[in-house]
């Protein structure tokens, strides 16, 4: 197969049926997997749709036949206090007699120019491969916990001031407290409808969604299940105090004579064994999210480094597998107010590292000592303490999928 009559070009609506079909055959959605979530071919088009028409989407055509394709998604996320507009990419795919021509790297690298010139100087993906996205420049930057909990284990009634309601999942008042706990929480997507979608487009009809609301009525936390076969399914639950965990989990033990254990996922560094007074409880710790800076220098112009009575200076060689933007000898400045300027430098550097590092450093996933003894921070210890002083140290909290 020549690559003469191949073409890499943006993807319109009239292309979404094929779009649709390269989806379904590189992620194997069959109709069986579709039927269990009660969706239909069209409908799943339908759902789509929103999403695609806000969308990015640039593929590679043989003649008029879509073989390649990724979508980038505009989206925002909060790091530490600063929200930036952040790539989500997803839908990355080729038809298999297309592999190996290369046409994946230059897919990538063609979303990663988009996203710079449309300001997003971060971008987010979920890795169907960690070892091929950590070879084009993303890192991991977020885990999450599955747990069980036996019935027996669940915690005993506490007393809280407020109530639990339960709600819609598609509610305002799902809405409204996701909107409180992401303006807090560091890493979180800040979901305007497109996320929204994503978030709900697999739940089946019988997900559901309680609210826990405080004395003064206000909304602090919430949970998405599905109770089936005697299991309690947490999709998530959020939370901006313990009163409204504990709520939340009256909630949950409330079930007990209908079911046999719960199954759940959390999106935090905070395993949930401690807080149960049976601790004895199984949590699985998987990677879930990557990260990569687009463009170093912009994304440091907003970055929130932590403010110190010293000014900070540190010069080193960055290294970037696809953007050459981000490839040379950089001085990264830090004022007093925590302000970081990032300039070019003429000079060859001994501290060395590569953006991936760089990634998982500064949102916070890995510490700069950790990364310095495993190897991929190579700088004295002087500019480790710098670096300790300057990052703030939380782990990103990120529950969606697209």
């Amino acid at each position: 197969m020549g690559k003469m009559n191949l073409n890499l070009q943006r993807v319109g609506m009239e292309h979404i049926e094929q779009y649709n079909q390269l989806l379904k055959y590189v992620f194997q959605v069959t109709k069986h997997s579709m039927q269990q979530v009660g969706w239909e071919e069209k409908e799943i088009i339908r759902a789509k749709q929103p999403s695609f028409e806000q969308a990015a989407v640039i593929g590679w055509f043989d003649g008029d036949t879509l073989v390649s394709q990724c979508v980038v998604y505009p989206m925002k996320v909060r790091i530490f206090s600063r929200i930036y507009e952040m790539g989500g990419l997803t839908g990355v795919g080729t038809y298999p007699e297309y592999s190996n021509h290369g046409l994946m790297y230059q897919l990538l690298e063609k979303a990663l120019h988009e996203m710079r010139n449309a300001g997003q100087y971060i971008s987010y993906l979920y890795p169907y491969s960690i070892p091929y996205y950590r070879r084009k420049g993303w890192e991991i930057i977020s885990d999450k916990i599955t747990y069980e909990i036996q019935d027996y284990q669940l915690p005993k009634n506490r007393q809280v001031p407020g109530e639990v309601r339960r709600v819609a999942v598609t509610s305002d008042e799902i809405k409204e407290t996701y909107n409180r706990f992401a303006a807090v929480t560091h890493g979180a997507l800040i979901r305007d409808s497109l996320a929204w979608n994503e978030y709900c487009l697999w739940d089946s009809d019988d997900v559901m969604a309680a609210v826990y609301y405080n004395e003064e009525k206000e909304r602090c936390g919430y949970i998405i299940y599905w109770i089936a076969d005697e299991v309690f399914h947490i999709k998530d639950m959020i939370f901006l105090n313990e009163e409204a965990r504990i709520g939340l989990w009256n909630f949950v033990s409330a079930h007990f004579s209908m079911i046999s254990k719960v199954i759940g996922n959390t999106f935090t560094d905070e395993p949930l064994a401690f807080l149960l007074e049976d601790a004895k409880i199984q949590e699985t710790i998987s990677p879930y999210y990557m990260a990569r800076i687009v463009d170093f220098t912009r994304f440091v112009e907003l970055y929130p480094f932590k403010p110190d009575s010293r000014k900070r200076v540190w010069s080193f060689m960055l290294e970037d597998p696809v953007l050459p933007w981000n490839n040379g000898s950089f001085t990264l400045t830090i004022d007093r107010q925590g302000k970081g300027i990032v300039t070019r430098s003429g000079k060859r550097q001994r501290d060395t590292v590569d953006i991936q590092t760089m990634t998982t450093m500064l949102l916070g996933y890995k510490r700069p000592d950790y990364l310095q003894k495993i190897g991929r921070l190579h700088c004295p210890d002087s500019i480790i303490d710098m670096l300790e002083d300057a990052v703030e140290q939380q782990i990103p909290y990120f529950s969606d999928y697209f």
